[in-house]
């Protein structure tokens, strides 16, 4: 057996959740690989809506477990709460026994995040956009091997390591001024360490393989999107891990070559929150308006999502990355009302037209050669098979899957995890 990886295309917000939610039935292990509590995936069904920020969106299925991987890093704060909210809401992981945490995990400290808000509001005008959780200065510290994961909390010295770990921060941060006071959240921070030893910690790594070993269907979940990656995003303005396949070889103990199907997941046009380039970005009324109908606003912050025209060199770069075998298109039921669509196909940058994400993107502006492409005029959301799909949309799917050289195999018309199509290829 391989790992299936599912990721992000686009500067995340694809969708992620709904699709390992609709497709968590066919595996026994769902594994988040990289991020942290930064990401939102949303999932609706049975008129309910969830926002998962840490936990793997498998986990509203009992016959599968759950895993929180080596890669990410996790708040206990945020956790514990993200825990109590579905307990009340009905669902009891914990309980169930369907979570696991990765002892290699690292953790998040109330200090991490002084520490980002500190960082991002001396930054000004240039800042990268940080959710401000607290996510780059922990894969800071573990970059630096200074970090504290979530196998020390078990140990005897753990309240020594924290307040070692504690007082370089707080050193750090008098270089930005008068520190806040944390002392609230620092109770709340030691008391979710308690609750956390209640979850079982495993050896991911192994444990991962051993399901392979035993023929069990794994799936690997991403978070934010390939575009945000920290090598091979629009650097600085990126996220902090590896959101690419190669991060789940990484976050979760995988060789390259256990790895099988890359699902690679895109929005029918284009996202992406904070700061940093966006070549097909919209400042008008068209922008606002997928904006609205998308409900384009962070899962995790609310803040108002950038929006614009689908990328096509942006997708073919991130396609190449990832080595996608499988493309999924979500959110074409936004486009809905739309008379005319457009796709960027090419880029003016430096008085060329070129068909790929120049380096220098940041400094020098690629402006998009846009196509002109004939919307569809009718309502998705109701359409329950294949066969309903209007000809304008069957010819955008035709379009693309001819300019990306992979095939479009899962079209999602709707935010419940029931409007999801499989394609025929």
């Amino acid at each position: 057996m391989q790992v299936d990886v599912l990721l992000g295309l686009q500067w995340g917000d694809e969708g992620k959740g709904k699709i390992v939610d609709v497709f968590c039935p066919k595996y026994d292990l769902i594994a988040r690989f990289q991020g942290g509590p930064n990401a939102g995936h949303t999932l609706e069904f049975d008129n309910k809506k969830f926002v998962l920020n840490t936990i793997p969106s498998g986990i509203f299925n009992e016959g599968t477990l759950n895993l929180i991987g080596n890669g990410v890093v996790i708040d206990p704060i945020i956790l514990k709460r993200e825990l109590d909210n579905l307990k009340t809401a009905g669902f009891d992981p914990v309980g169930k026994g369907n979570l696991v945490l990765a002892r290699k995990a690292h953790l998040i400290l109330p200090t991490h995040q002084l520490l980002d808000a500190a960082s991002e509001s001396k930054m000004g005008a240039g800042k990268i956009g940080s959710t401000l959780k607290g996510i780059g200065p922990t894969y800071m510290d573990k970059t630096g091997r200074n970090g504290l994961r979530v196998g020390d909390t078990t140990l005897p010295d753990f309240q020594e390591r924290y307040q070692k770990l504690k007082e370089k921060h707080l050193n750090i941060l008098s270089h930005y001024g008068e520190i806040p006071d944390f002392s609230e959240k620092e109770e709340a921070f030691l008391a979710a360490i308690e609750f956390i030893k209640s979850i079982p910690h495993v050896d991911s790594e192994h444990l991962v393989n051993q399901y392979l070993k035993a023929g069990k269907r794994v799936l690997a979940e991403g978070a934010q999107g390939t575009l945000l990656d920290v090598d091979f995003g629009s650097y600085p303005f990126v996220t902090s891990s590896n959101t690419t396949t190669a991060g789940a070889c990484t976050g979760l103990g995988v060789a390259p070559n256990k790895i099988g199907k890359v699902y690679g997941i895109f929005k029918a046009y284009a996202t992406r929150v904070g700061g940093g380039p966006f070549p097909t970005e919209l400042h008008d009324e068209t922008g606002e308006r997928l904006r609205q109908l998308g409900h384009e606003f962070g899962a995790t912050t609310g803040r108002a999502r950038r929006t614009g025209w689908i990328d096509i060199p942006a997708l073919k770069y991130a396609i190449m990355l990832n080595g996608v075998t499988d493309l999924i298109m979500m959110k074409a039921d936004v486009l809905d009302t739309f008379e005319k669509i457009y796709a960027c196909t090419h880029y003016k940058y430096n008085g060329e037209v070129i068909d790929y994400m120049p380096y220098e993107i940041i400094t020098h502006q690629a402006e998009p050669i846009l196509e002109e492409i004939e919307g569809w005029k009718q309502d998705l959301t109701g359409i329950t098979s294949e066969a309903e799909i209007p000809t304008a949309l069957r010819n955008y799917i035709a379009y693309l899957e001819k300019a990306l050289e992979v095939p479009i195999t899962i079209l999602s018309v709707g935010p419940d995890r029931k409007q999801t199509l499989a394609l025929s290829k």
